[in-house]
């Protein structure tokens, strides 16, 4: 059921229309919490959504709207089950995503 939900909900954060995108993360910001550990077994899925693109945006509203979802991952999940998809996002970033990512893996 998890995987269904946020397979339909991962194309959201991919959206072209800029709005839909930016309320896509605001919504994932406040999922995060309520779900969080909860959502290991989607995260594989879900940190690519939410890193290509989003942290690169020139849209103030979607970077910031993606940093937020970072740092929420980073505070209520557990950090072993980041580790891997950051780092593996990492490698393949650019940019000020590439040093946003890098920061947090340190």
């Amino acid at each position: 059921m998890l995987f269904q939900i946020f397979d339909a909900f991962k194309s959201r954060l991919h959206d072209s229309n800029s709005k839909v995108n930016q309320v896509a993360l605001e919504a994932m910001h406040k999922m995060i919490p309520l779900l969080k550990d909860n959502l290991s077994p989607v995260i594989n899925m879900l940190i690519p959504a939410i890193v290509d693109n989003n942290l690169n945006s020139k849209n103030p509203g979607i970077y910031a709207a993606a940093t937020n979802v970072i740092q929420a991952l980073c505070q209520h999940l557990d950090t072993s089950l980041l580790l891997q998809p950051f780092c593996t996002k990492a490698q393949f970033l650019n940019g000020k995503a590439k040093q946003d990512l890098t920061e947090k893996l340190a």
